[in-house]
Formats: structure tokens, sequence, C-alpha cells
């Protein structure tokens, strides 16, 4: 069902046939089964000339023809934007052109905005609703990136309501699908068809169950089916995979949403992210959802997930560096091999810096490890020369020939800890002494501080994920990395046994680079916790 249902697998064929089809279908998956490891890599002032856009989020970026992408409007600093940059990629070359225009209120381009959908076909960019202040918008608007000319238009048939967050995608070369959004009082779950020749917006009727009503979603065509994941609905971040049929007119099937549930690791709930199509997979980034135990907050992403096609299951696209900062209301576009991430907010700032995440064999990717190598050559490069010096300089070298042996065996570049990275000491943890007091194992007069850090550790390690309080998160995940610490400098020294058994912790020090508990997931406390308990 899952690869019927993914454009992969027809509805009739003969037993021979299915035999046929299987066998190639268990041969597609093999070879798509593995993904390249890709880098994070920031951009560059020597990768683009011209002039960048600025910080933004809610904005659009979408491919136009082979080698450009227009970003569109945005929102930055309570600020709504409608500037028009493009990407050159051929020439490596930001500008901004010089647009004319109509609208039905002599306005030269849209009125600035956020939110809005926007799809390309053929030269031409389509741009649809969004927010301007707090009002939703419904005005429908092209853009003709031969001439760099906007033209409001005038559409036939059920003209859908004003409306932001909903999301669209191209059907071919000719047709737009719109789904979802909201309209300020409600969350929608209609969806629209518009022919881009005969300018005519019509509803889709549906028959049979539909998902519940969504913004901030994905909307991505995939052969001949619609998928739809994520969103915001009825106060829920969501996390469910829909596909829809029978958008295509000339397939004659009735229009019905089912949905998916593929095996794999599927991404969380959540709303804001980017996905992003690249031949047999879809790159899921970014987003933001809430955390379970941190139900308070609104927890953001910068983890990346495929929709693997072949497999039809989710996986996680193997990554050899740290990320960029978790975000979302972000862009992720395609050029070439590459995706090139641009904007966001994070819940406090707004972004404007650009990342390219690119598979390890193009030449980007060298920059880390040159990097990797500038850095370590500069820490060895001492400038003193007395005797005294000779031995603590060998002993360096030594230590960092130990921590390359185990990125090598980890596959990993920048997750080991390092003297320099500080770790609050236990004594000036209050909220550790104040967990500790709480359980009435520790007496801040009496007791000794390794006897409280040992009362709270005896408590985390005799308890379930579930019983684990928001209050505790912060002070769990600062004790996680002073025990990696300990674990790897005992008397100053390098801990032989984890290079012993490098295989087995392939995924030890996921969480050491979290900066805050803020930025945990509600399925990353198990997995905090039991890291945890595996110092202990």
């Amino acid at each position: 069902m899952h690869l019927m249902f993914l454009g992969l697998q027809n509805t009739s064929i003969d037993r021979s046939s299915q035999r046929n089809r299987k066998r190639s279908e268990t041969k597609a998956r093999t070879a798509g089964s593995a993904f390249a490891m890709h880098y994070w890599v920031r951009a560059s002032s020597s990768d683009f000339a011209g002039p960048l856009p600025q910080p933004r989020s809610g904005h659009s970026a979408v491919n136009v023809g082979r080698s450009k992408i227009v970003v569109f409007g945005g929102l930055r600093d309570k600020q709504f934007l409608n500037d028009v940059t493009v990407y050159d990629a051929e020439n490596k070359l930001w500008f901004q052109p010089e647009c004319t225009g109509s609208g039905s209120d002599g306005q030269v381009s849209p009125c600035p905005r956020a939110f809005h959908v926007a799809v390309a076909i053929d030269c031409h960019m389509f741009i649809f609703g969004g927010r301007s202040g707090g009002k939703r918008l419904g005005d429908f608007w092209v853009f003709d990136t031969d001439i760099w000319q906007w033209s409001e238009l005038t559409s036939f048939g059920y003209l859908p309501s004003p409306r932001d967050f909903a999301a669209a995608a191209a059907i071919g070369n000719r047709k737009i699908v719109m789904y979802g959004g909201w309209d300020g009082k409600k969350w929608l779950s209609d969806v629209y068809i518009l022919d881009t020749i005969s300018l005519e917006w019509t509803e889709l009727s549906i028959s049979g169950s539909i998902p519940p009503p969504r913004c901030g979603h994905t909307a991505t065509m995939v052969e001949k089916r619609l998928l739809v994941y994520g969103g915001r609905g009825g106060g829920s971040i969501m996390g469910e995979l829909w596909a829809l049929k029978g958008i295509i007119e000339e397939e004659n099937e009735t229009a019905g949403w089912t949905q998916l549930k593929l095996p794999g690791q599927a991404p969380s709930a959540r709303c804001g992210h980017s996905v992003t199509s690249a031949g047999h997979y879809l790159l899921l980034f970014g987003g933001h959802g809430t955390g379970g135990w941190l139900s308070r907050y609104d927890i953001y992403y910068n983890d990346c997930v495929v929709l693997d096609r072949v497999s039809v299951q989710w996986k996680r696209l193997p990554t050899s560096n740290e990320p960029p900062p978790a975000r979302a209301y972000h862009t992720m576009t395609s050029v070439g091999s590459r995706y090139l991430l641009f904007g966001g907010f994070d819940g406090k700032s707004t972004f404007g810096d650009f990342w390219w995440l690119v598979p390890e064999e193009d030449p980007i990717s060298k920059r880390i490890v040159d990097s990797s190598l500038r850095k370590v050559s500069e820490k060895n490069d001492g400038s003193g020369t007395a005797d005294t010096l000779q031995p603590a300089r060998k002993g360096n070298e030594t230590e960092e020939s130990e921590f390359s042996e185990l990125r090598k065996r980890l596959e990993v570049s920048a997750t080991l800890p390092t003297k320099e990275y500080h770790i609050m000491d236990e004594k000036d943890d209050k909220e550790l002494l104040e967990l500790a007091s709480k359980l009435s194992a520790y007496d801040n007069e009496v007791s000794s501080v390794d006897q409280a850090a040992a009362a709270v550790r005896d408590h985390w390690r005799e308890s379930p994920p579930g019983a684990i309080q928001l209050k505790e998160l912060g002070t769990l995940l600062r004790d996680y990395k002073r025990l990696i610490n300990l674990h790897y400098f005992v008397n100053n020294g390098f801990t032989s046994k984890l290079l012993e058994n490098a295989a087995s912790h392939r995924e030890v020090h996921r969480f050491y680079h979290v900066k805050s508990a803020v930025q945990l997931r509600m399925d990353d406390v198990p997995k905090l916790l039991a890291e945890y308990k595996s110092f202990l």
C-alpha cells in the first residue's frame, strides 16, 4: 500500500510480473538503502558575489529554471518584506532585479508579506496569500523571471479564502495544488487546484476521511500523489504523513486521502519545517514543536530526516559534523547535488546565515577537514622553546593523535570533548545541590559535594524516563557532560578502554554539544537518560 501511494506500484499485474517487480524492488532497496555521508558547511564570502538577502523568516525561495533561486518576502524584526533577491548558481551571484509590474490598486509588486505560498512553473513564480501585519491575504500574483515583471491576476472559479501558513506544490508544468492554512479564526483542510493557463481555481471534492485541518505543514508532489507532513492544528503539533490521490485529471481517480505509516526513524511532530525533493528521496530539515516534558516551550530542530522512496521508509541522513543552529520557517533549496539553507527563526533570533549541505565527495566538504587540520596545527605550533615545555607539548600531540584515532573509528568529526570545553563543576551547580537536598540525601552543612552528586546520580539511575521532571532536565544534561569528561580525562589522561570498544559507541556523545535542555525533543529524554546511565 505504501508503494502504491508513493507512485511506485501498479494496481493490476499478473503473478509473474509481480515476482519480477519484487526482485527489482529488492535490488532498488539495496542500492538506495545507504546514503552518502553529508557535511554541513557554513557558506563563506568566496561562495557568493553581489548583495545577499537580509536576514528573514517566513519567506519563500523557489528554484526557477536550471540555475536560479528567487527569494521573496519574509519577516524580520516585526517588519514584513516584499523585496526580490535572485541567486544565479552558474555565476555564483546574488542580485536584486529592477522589477516592474501592475496591481489592482496601481502598485508595482505585492504588498510586504510572510508565510505565503510560492510555486514556480517554468519561468513564472506564482504567489498566493500570506500575512501582512495582522491581516491574512488572499491576493494572487505571478512574477515573470524573464522580464522581472509582477502581475496581479484576476482569477476565475472558486477563489481560495485569505490565509497564511498554507502549503502548495506544482503538478507537472501547468497546475498547482494548495492545501490547508490558517484564516485567522480556524485551521483549514480544503484543497484547491489552480490551472496556470486558464487561471481557474477549483476546490477539490474529496471523499472518505480527511486529515485534521492544519497550517505550517509541507506539501510535496511525488509521482501522482501529494504528500503532506506535519503542521499545527487544533492546538497541537502533528507528526503524520498523508497522501492525496486524484489530483491529476487524466488519471480519472476519485480524490481521497490515505494516512501513511512508514517504518524507520520517523521525524518528530513539527511545523515550520522544510521538505526538499532530490532524486529518489525527500529531505526534511528543521521546524519546531513541543517537547513533552518541555511542553511549556517551543523546541526548535536542526535534524535531517530522509523519506526514501525506494525502500519506502524514514531514515536519518548521516552527517559527520555539527549542524546549523536549530530553526523553523527557513528555506532549503537544491543547487545541483547541494542544498542551500537560508534564514529562519529560533524563537528569539532571525537568521541571515547560509549553509551548504553537501555529500562527502563535494569539494566544499574539504573545508571541514582543512579547518580541523588548521586548528590542530595552530594548537601545536607553540612559540615556547624552553626544555620544560617539550614533554607537555609531546603529551598534547599524543592526546590529539588518540582523539584523531577515535574520531576515525566513531566516524565523527567534532563530537569529542576537549579539556577546553568548560563544564560547570558540581560545587557550582546550585540546581544539582538543591535537588540533592530535596532527595533528603544531602545536607549543605555536613555532607560533601561528592555525596550530593552521588545521591542525585543514584536517583537518576533508578528513574524511568517518564519520572524525569521538567526542572531536572538542565541538571541532568550538565551532569551527563561532566560524566563524559570524567570518562575521558581520568588522572589527566585519555582512557584507552573506549578506543578498544569504539565500534560499539557510535552515538555515545549525541547530546554533548546540546547547549540547553530547551533544545531537547520529547523522544530525546529516554535516549539521554540511557546514555547517562551508561556512564554511571
